[in-house]
């Protein structure tokens, strides 16, 4: 078990160390009290300036914090200050490191009997503790603070003013959902006039893609209005959120459901997907899954706009050559959030399936699995390496 789950973190860890060392010191005879009582109010005022950058840390990172996030926009009009280092903000970097000195020297101190040594890095170490606090504190000097709520405000809406968006990708999820938007930044970049992507989670601005797109995130619903008298005309919503609900508040904006993929789970045919002004399908077994399922979606908003996703693979002409190669894509989705039987093929079929075609010399098979397979269901994600682990076998055949 990680000792950081019991409240055992760095800091009390390091705590814990000086005073088995201070222990040694007070039985050896050459240190006098004074040299003890030293080296005890050093190492005090070096926790104390350590707990005081953590305090700064936390002031420094709260104005810091603004309404709006940004990837791929020139943000020099706000005149930002560069991020204070990790090392002054993350106190998991900075104690290990910092207390180094302090340590070895009252470890010096109980081998040689000469308590300069722990004088000396005591002081060290109480030098660097200081110097972090003074340096970090130096983002709360005028200079050094970022702009205002109402500066930043007003920046985003020149900017939304001039560049002028027409279309946007919307997306809101939490870690590890950033694939159900990555699919889409290079089909909605493709598009003619100028786009954007629409975030909600400050983390997520990271966790998406390269993209040349301009990414902003929005974090509060009084700033997402802000989109209400923009240019936008349609967002495309790759996934359904809670988020989502504050956005379609917007009368101005036409709302499209596109998904992140399509199969046979009832996700597929979700009745939220009526909240939307379009629903963007791939084609007819979409839109007869809907119809099928009968949640209230009018057929009239379904839209079959294909795969774009699938545009750069073209399809072979002609009956396949006799000596292969023959390339098969498998690309099976994940057991889903419910226990309905069939959601995927990866426990159910793959094994069967992928040994099948991979006892055909001429198949080259390429296995891409739902990035969430085995999530839910240990025994799919069991099934899953089982699969990549024969794919892998066949390829180093091939090889």
């Amino acid at each position: 078990m990680p000792l950081g789950r019991v409240r055992c973190d760095e800091t009390v860890r390091q705590l814990l160390r000086d005073l088995l060392v201070l222990l040694g010191l007070a039985h050896l005879a050459e240190v006098s009290p004074a040299v003890r009582l030293l080296v005890v109010a050093g190492l005090l005022a070096s926790y104390g300036a350590h707990f005081l950058t953590r305090g700064l840390a936390v002031l420094v990172r709260r104005r810091r914090t603004l309404p709006v996030v940004t990837r791929n926009i020139d943000t020099s009009e706000l005149r930002l200050s560069p991020t204070p280092p990790r090392l002054l903000t993350g106190a998991h970097r900075r104690m290990p490191l910092f207390a180094v000195p302090g340590t070895v020297g009252m470890l010096l101190t109980v081998a040689s009997g000469q308590a300069a040594w722990s004088l000396l890095g005591v002081g060290c170490s109480l030098l660097l503790f200081a110097g972090c606090a003074a340096w970090l504190a130096t983002w709360l000097l005028p200079g050094k603070r970022p702009p205002g709520t109402d500066e930043v405000i007003a920046w985003f809406q020149r900017w939304l003013d001039s560049y002028r968006p027409e279309v946007g990708l919307y997306f809101s999820g939490g870690s590890g959902t950033a694939y159900q938007a990555n699919m889409w930044l290079g089909t909605v970049a493709a598009l003619e006039g100028n786009a954007m992507v629409v975030l909600r989670e400050r983390p997520m601005v990271q966790q998406l893609a390269p993209t040349e797109l301009p990414v902003v995130c929005l974090p509060k619903v009084v700033h997402l209005m802000l989109l209400e008298h923009s240019t936008l005309k349609v967002l495309i919503h790759p996934a359904n959120a809670p988020k989502t609900s504050q956005v379609l508040r917007i009368p101005t904006i036409k709302h499209a459901f596109v998904n992140h993929g399509e199969s046979d789970k009832l996700s597929s045919c979700n009745p939220y997907a009526k909240v939307y002004d379009e629903v963007w399908v791939a084609g007819p077994a979409a839109r007869e899954r809907y119809a099928l399922a009968d949640v209230g979606v009018d057929d009239r908003d379904v839209v079959e706009v294909g795969r774009p996703q699938l545009a750069p693979v073209h399809p072979y002409a002609g009956p396949p050559p006799a000596d292969g190669p023959i390339t098969v894509l498998y690309a099976p989705t994940w057991e889903g959030w419910t226990t309905d039987p069939g959601n995927s093929s990866v426990l159910l079929a793959g094994e069967q399936l992928v040994t099948a075609l991979l006892a055909d010399p001429r198949v080259r098979l390429l296995y891409k699995p739902h990035p969430m397979t085995g999530s839910v269901d240990p025994r799919f994600g069991e099934a899953d390496r089982r699969l990549r682990a024969l794919v892998e076998a066949a390829e180093a055949r091939r090889a």
